[in-house]
């Protein structure tokens, strides 16, 4: 299995990320990440994330809205 983030604009155009994510094998490791890089993430553009696991959409989150938290 893979799991890879998309990474969008606020009005989800998508975007490169400010941090470039490594391949993850689990959900978990792929959550680890983004709650580590969120904020740097947020500082480079990217306002929300969708998580897919092997090109199946998952869920999709705003980073704006965990920084306001």
């Amino acid at each position: 299995m893979a799991w890879t983030w998309r990474f969008e604009t606020a009005d989800g155009t998508e975007t490169d990320p400010a941090v470039e994510p490594e391949d993850f094998t689990t959900q978990g490791d792929a959550e680890s990440w983004i709650g580590e890089y969120w904020r740097q993430l947020l500082e480079g553009g990217t306002e929300q994330v969708t998580l897919f696991e092997d090109g199946t959409e998952v869920y999709a989150m705003s980073l704006r809205a965990a920084a306001e938290s």
